[in-house]
């Protein structure tokens, strides 16, 4: 398994993790004996970097991620998030709560259901516009204080929340999505704000949420409680452009011997020594696949006609709907 550096003189993690978020929530039918196997074999594979959310279920993914690494817990970098908060009831419905309150009692929620003493990073998952940064990474910094939590990270930050957060104690990663179709950390400041902080920057919905693997043609291929069916890009004409650009990764993949979603993976890792990248499954067998984007290496050539025919600004739609994207600290 290739290794990373975390952060600044920080651990060293798998390059690629496993998110394990579809496999309780938002992808359709769950299976969580296939999920529990799955993360099993993750770590049998050499992966460190399981990633998973008190929001997920809610709450259900950090119990079955920690029934899966029972017994195996030094085998594990585990990282968690809080801060969207869900009402079980209305599971819908979204809020974001940064008080330093609530990171305390999220925080021993989320050891709980995951069975551990301590979690290994820690993320904001979406930082909160009524809260100064600076107190909510303040009571973050506290939990690594009592031992609670090894690294601090944020989600979805904008380079100026960064700088600000890193001021108060040290960053290791920031969880932004980043892929061939989600290019915005190169372009919005985030990227050069890690860099310049010895942040790293770990990509999630590496395969833009399983277009890039190539498989999915139509919208009715999604089950009918998936939340893809009423996501900008995969509706109506965004979807028929958004697969002609797919159609051109897998033509350069074919030429490559390798799959799609290899493709797509080894090229986020080739943006930088500093970037990881979590793709989610809920199988086995996409997981082996998925391992298989380590193999691969692009030459500068390649890079360049990935870009050529995959510019930044030529997916169709947004990548959340309306509401969502103003949970995304611009």
């Amino acid at each position: 398994m290739q290794t990373r550096t975390l952060g600044r003189n920080g651990p060293q993690v798998s390059a690629l993790g496993l998110g394990c978020m579809g496999m309780s929530d938002f992808y359709g039918d769950r299976n969580d004996a296939e999920s529990v196997a799955t993360i099993q074999h993750a770590l049998d594979r050499g992966v460190s970097l399981l990633d998973t959310a008190d929001m997920y279920g809610p709450h259900t993914n950090e119990m079955l991620v920690g029934k899966a690494i029972q017994g195996r817990r030094d085998q594990v970098f585990l990282a968690t998030k809080f801060g969207i908060v869900r009402d079980p009831a209305n599971p819908s419905a979204r809020g974001i709560n940064g008080r330093p309150d609530y990171v305390r009692a999220a925080c021993e929620g989320s050891l709980k259901r995951l069975g551990v003493e301590t979690i290994d990073l820690y993320y904001q998952h979406r930082v909160d516009p009524g809260v100064p940064i600076e107190e909510t990474v303040g009571a973050m910094a506290e939990l690594v204080q009592a031992g609670k939590v090894r690294y601090l990270g944020l989600s979805e930050a904008s380079a100026a929340t960064l700088e600000r957060a890193a001021k108060v104690h040290p960053i290791a990663a920031l969880q932004s999505e980043y892929s061939l179709w989600t290019r915005d950390p190169e372009h919005n400041g985030v990227l050069d704000a890690c860099r310049r902080l010895g942040i790293s920057l770990v990509a999630y919905s590496p395969l833009g949420r399983g277009f890039l693997t190539g498989a999915i043609r139509s919208p009715d291929d999604f089950d009918a409680d998936d939340y893809r069916r009423h996501s900008p890009r995969f509706m109506g004409d965004n979807f028929a452009r958004n697969l002609a650009l797919v159609d051109k990764v897998k033509a350069i993949a074919a030429d490559k011997g390798c799959s799609p979603a290899q493709l797509a993976l080894a090229w986020v890792l080739a943006q930088g020594e500093d970037v990881f990248a979590i793709p989610g499954t809920k199988k086995r067998s996409r997981l082996d696949e998925n391992l298989g984007a380590l193999d691969v290496t692009l030459s500068k050539d390649e890079l360049a006609a990935i870009d050529a025919v995959f510019p930044h600004d030529a997916v169709a739609g947004e990548r959340y709907s309306a509401e969502s994207m103003t949970h995304v600290n611009g």
